[in-house]
């Protein structure tokens, strides 16, 4: 069969089947304007909750500053050609240093986005005699590098070390026929849930199990930690912690990523990461710009003390009116809801058309049939008057969805249809 012709006769994915009903709207939706917490969604203005500008870095006037006087004096296409073959600069070098330091590791190594950085580090670090035993709620970098190990891996339960013991001692068993070694993976905070991975717990084992560890922090970095060098400093494992890893689309609000582990590590991997050895350098606007924003996480803990202001005050909020929000320990804020798909697609109408408030909304089939988790993302550049005027909304409509008040039918559909039909 013609490839195009499968694909066009089938049921398009697991996501793509909706693809009619929610395009623009809830996935791949237009936010317009500023990066703030007040912008335009399809023409109205919304109070978004969705951005992971954390520490506000995003429209810091140094940021922009710095970031428009890269862009003038070395334009986007410097360095041209990938790092290895003619795309080094000393602001490179620099950047890699500063962001090893800060996060107590002898060396690093810049990388152009996370999510390949991740999965071509774990394709790098591990052979077929190897092992990885890696977290259940792991992201997909996760999952994708793990898919493309060609030797054995095990999942354990999200956080349950009871259960990482048994995989460790399965993974123990086996490398000792091949000959090979262990690589715990697991994230600093789970993006969806807000829960911290349990680094405590896993550095621990590793007085009863010879194995590495690489932990994926990229919604740690930046707003954990009392310095903010992440969730390993949260806990006091830094030492502990043989790879780390974080972007810069969160905390950093920018592009690119990095890593930091022993020097020599460093050199092996900088060497074969064929996600970085065939792709362009960084350009130099997004490595200047990431100087500038690290040295404002270093210089301004206000930052990070008023983010967890307003966290605190918005998840205390919402716990006293009874919502849920499962088990986060960080600013990640998931609300937790019962109800269909249709009451679920009802509600973020009503929340973003009359309530003119927007945040991502996830229903069945990502989560099970009958949930409605809404994610809410604070930041230090949200306001009290944003928390107060949000927990009245939210309010407002799970009262709405308690009485049935969104099981009017697949107004959705019809809803998401008529806004595409304006070509909007």
């Amino acid at each position: 069969m013609d490839i195009f012709e499968k694909i066009r006769t089938s049921s398009q994915g697991p996501l793509g089947k909706y693809a009619s009903v929610v395009h623009g709207y809830l996935m791949f939706p237009k936010l317009e304007g500023e990066i703030h917490p007040h912008m335009k969604f399809r023409g109205k203005d919304v109070l978004t909750w969705s951005l992971n500008n954390y520490l506000g870095l995003a429209n810091h006037p140094e940021v922009r500053k710095a970031d428009a006087d890269a862009a003038a004096q070395y334009g986007m296409a410097y360095p041209m050609g990938a790092r290895m073959m003619s795309g080094q600069t000393r602001k490179h070098e620099e950047l890699e240093n500063a962001l090893a330091a800060f996060v107590g590791k002898p060396a690093g190594y810049l990388c152009n986005f996370g999510y390949q950085a991740m999965f071509s580090i774990i394709d790098a670090l591990v052979g077929r005699n190897d092992v990885i035993v890696y977290d259940a709620d792991s992201h997909a970098c996760i999952v994708d590098g793990k898919r493309l190990h060609v030797g054995k891996s095990y999942v354990f339960r999200h956080n349950d070390m009871v259960d990482l013991r048994k995989q460790l001692q399965r993974a123990t068993e086996y490398v000792k026929i091949t000959k090979g070694g262990i690589l715990v993976i697991t994230e600093g905070m789970f993006g969806m849930s807000g829960v911290l991975g349990d680094l405590k717990g896993i550095t621990d084992l590793k007085d009863e199990f010879d194995f590495r560890l690489l932990i994926d922090d990229a919604h740690g970095f930046g707003c954990m930690g009392p310095t903010g060098a992440g969730t390993a400093e949260h806990f006091g494992v830094q030492d502990k912690v043989d790879i780390y890893f974080a972007t810069f689309a969160k905390s950093m609000a920018g592009i690119g990523g990095f890593f930091a582990t022993d020097e020599d590590i460093v050199t092996y991997l900088q060497y074969n990461l064929r996600s970085q050895i065939f792709a362009k350098s960084l350009p130099m606007p997004m490595v200047t710009g990431a100087i500038k924003r690290l040295e404002l996480i270093k210089a301004h803990p206000e930052y990070r003390e008023r983010l967890w202001t307003i966290v605190n005050a918005l998840q205390g909020g919402l716990r006293e009116r009874g919502f849920d929000l499962g088990k986060t320990q960080s600013p990640v804020t998931p609300v937790y809801m019962h109800g269909s798909e249709y009451e679920a697609g009802n509600l973020i109408i009503d929340l973003r058309e009359n309530h003119g408030v927007f945040c991502s909304m996830v229903a069945y089939p990502v989560i099970p049939k009958d949930q409605i988790l809404l994610r809410l993302i604070p930041t230090a550049v949200h306001t009290m008057e944003d928390v107060e005027y949000t927990l009245n909304a939210f309010t407002a409509c799970r009262d709405k969805l308690a009485s049935g008040g969104y099981n009017t039918g697949n107004v959705f559909s019809k809803k998401i249809a008529e806004e595409r039909n304006k070509g909007a």
